[in-house]
């Protein structure tokens, strides 16, 4: 359950939004509104649960976080805020919800992911508050609240590759230090071994080093750094991450 209402941080430069209603809560990061609008909370992954997909197994504390969305929101009159991408192809609205309650108005995904009730998960087009999401989970996490008292969902070592290719298809987050960055053709790998056929890589394909590069940011410059990368974990020569946008890299000690 939601244990408290974590105060002082805002996410702004939103286009804001009346919402009307929260009538449903679907999961932890999922809702409706008495309008019939489904609103995923951007920025964030709540463990997940079936919702009617056959041979799915709910993720370790999936009930807790809906559980802790609804007693946030549930019932409650909402604004959305919108910093990028407004629709998913389900039609879904794309938004940072912000509910009324006694205490004043309230910014759900920071309540989730401070509580330790979800984690950060961003994408190229919708990057707007990371920075304090970011400081909501590693506040959780210190505290091991919520998910991260569960091993499920432990940082996993980069300098183990056996142990993440047993969760390809998984979204990991991964921490190590990086070996060797280097660029071949139009993309970067960050390799965490001596053997790239075998080790954990990500890799930064153009579109993300175009991003990279409008933020001032060269990834070569990670060679030698202790990164925590997060994203889906797939298999080709090796386990890899793919890098898609400059917040799935978290720089925890320069070189």
């Amino acid at each position: 359950m939601l244990t408290s209402i974590v105060p002082g941080m805002a996410c702004e430069g939103l286009r804001m939004v009346q919402a009307g209603q929260v009538t449903e809560i679907v999961d932890g990061d999922t809702v409706m509104l008495d309008s019939g609008l489904v609103v995923r909370l951007i920025g964030t992954q709540a463990p997940k649960l079936p919702l009617g997909r056959e041979g799915f197994e709910a993720w370790p504390l999936a009930e807790e976080s809906k559980a802790a969305l609804s007693a946030l929101a549930l019932g409650k009159t909402a604004r959305l805020g919108y910093g990028g991408e407004e629709k998913d192809r389900y039609g879904r609205a794309l938004a940072h919800l912000f509910v009324d309650r006694e205490e004043g108005e309230v910014w759900a995904q920071y309540q989730m992911v401070a509580n330790g009730l979800a984690r950060v998960y961003s994408f190229p087009d919708n990057r707007n508050c990371l920075d304090q999401l970011f400081s909501g989970e590693t506040q959780a996490r210190a505290q091991r609240l919520g998910i991260w008292a569960d091993p499920y969902y432990s940082v996993q070592a980069a300098d183990r590759p056996d142990a993440l290719l047993a969760r390809v298809g998984d979204y990991e987050l991964v921490e190590g230090r990086v070996l060797l960055a280097e660029k071949s053709g139009p993309r970067v790998y960050l390799n965490f071994g001596r053997f790239w056929k075998e080790d954990f890589t990500a890799v930064i394909e153009a579109p993300a080093l175009r991003l990279f590069e409008r933020d001032g940011l060269d990834p070569l410059a990670l060679e030698g750094a202790l990164v925590r990368i997060r994203g889906w974990v797939d298999e080709r020569d090796g386990p890899r991450i793919e890098v898609t946008h400059p917040e799935q890299i978290e720089v925890m000690a320069r070189p």
